[in-house]
């Protein structure tokens, strides 16, 4: 039986089993790869999405969680051509190097900045603690989203 996924606002219609994990539901069927495959153990936090605003990990969810809940992938934060305003900071401060944590520290950041409009350096911290990045953007990454709170103020 198909399970119906609300993905970045679209209904999508998949086939697969209900403990499948989400990860892999969005990559393979849904067709957005932005939510990437890092380690597979909830550790790394590549692959976060926002499931009903909350910073989710997606290799560990089984898809059966997800159904009839508002899932957000990085792909869904811009709208009508905008980037998110935590995207446009991470490009601005040129938060990251290869680029293969972005995707999920950027949704940390928004789902920390959905429940903070003045989160301190230490919310920002422990909101990213699970997103590792090999490069070492760790002092721009808290600029970029230091930038994003300042944004969301002004």
């Amino acid at each position: 039986m198909p399970l119906t996924l609300w993905v970045n606002g679209a209904e999508h219609q998949v086939d697969v089993a209900p403990d499948q994990k989400l990860l892999y539901v969005l990559r393979d069927q849904v067709g957005l790869t932005g939510t990437k495959y890092g380690c597979g153990e909830g550790q790394c936090g590549a692959c976060t999405v926002l499931i009903d605003g909350t910073a989710t990990r997606s290799c560990l969810s089984p898809v059966a969680q997800a159904v009839g809940k508002q899932i957000t992938t990085i792909e869904g934060l811009e709208k009508s051509g905008q980037l998110h305003p935590v995207q446009k900071a991470f490009l601005d401060a040129e938060a990251f190097q290869c680029g293969y944590c972005t995707s999920g520290a950027i949704i940390s950041a928004v789902a920390l900045l959905n429940k903070s409009d003045h989160p301190t350096d230490q919310q920002i911290l422990a909101a990213l603690e699970g997103n590792v990045c090999r490069c070492g953007a760790y002092p721009r990454i808290l600029e970029a989203v230091r930038a994003a709170a300042a944004g969301r103020r002004g």
